[in-house]
């Protein structure tokens, strides 16, 4: 393997190392570090190292290693976050992967539906593909965050006979921050989940 000795190298390390696990970043990440071009040579020298790998292009992690898997997939949700930053599209994810994020479901899609006001696509993270899909507004409550997520989720398990399991879960689970969030959009949700998400948030 190749050895890191340049500064920039360096640099680029340990601001990566100082990020929460699993996070994704891009070259933009790295501005305050160097020009374009140099950052982007670091990212690449880092890669023939080993020292970070390329998810696809332009987008880079810290590769997580699990005693039983081996080396860990990219962080799903870490990666729609780092392709979207900067686009000012709102976005959320939907179905199965929803439900799963939030350890309602062990079903783990191989098509991951994301719902967006900016521009339709789809990406290819090996055998994964991420699919953004164009929503109208209603669709898009709390879009980015934990309380968006819920909302999808519950929309997916919609008519689900373990609907009371899985609102039980989520009352127990929920950070309070997600629950106030969920308050607060209560009122714009259809009328069959408003009394789920308020089993979920009372008290």
């Amino acid at each position: 393997m190749q050895t890191t000795t340049q500064p920039i190298d360096k640099a680029i390390l340990r601001s990566i190392r100082s990020r929460p696990p699993a996070s994704v970043f891009a070259a933009r990440h790295f501005a305050d570090l160097g020009s374009q071009d140099a950052v982007r040579k670091a990212l690449s020298r880092l890669v023939k190292a080993g020292k970070i790998r390329r998810i696809r292009r332009g987008l880079y992690d810290l590769p997580r290693s699990n005693p039983i898997i081996g080396q860990t997939a990219p962080d799903i949700m870490a990666t729609v976050r780092a392709l979207m930053d900067g686009s000012h599209a709102q976005w959320q994810f939907t179905g199965a992967y929803a439900a799963n994020a939030l350890g309602l479901s062990d079903q783990v899609p191989a098509k991951v539906i994301i719902l967006t006001d900016g521009v339709p696509r789809r990406v290819a993270l090996g055998k994964l593909m991420l699919v953004f899909r164009r929503a109208a507004p209603r669709n898009l409550l709390g879009a980015g965050t934990r309380a968006g997520l819920v909302i999808q989720a519950l929309r997916y398990l919609h008519g689900s006979p373990d609907m009371p399991k899985h609102v039980a879960k989520l009352k127990k689970d929920l950070d309070a921050r997600t629950k106030k969030d969920l308050a607060a959009l209560t009122p714009k949700l259809p009328a069959w989940m408003r009394p789920l998400a308020q089993q979920i948030t009372q008290i």
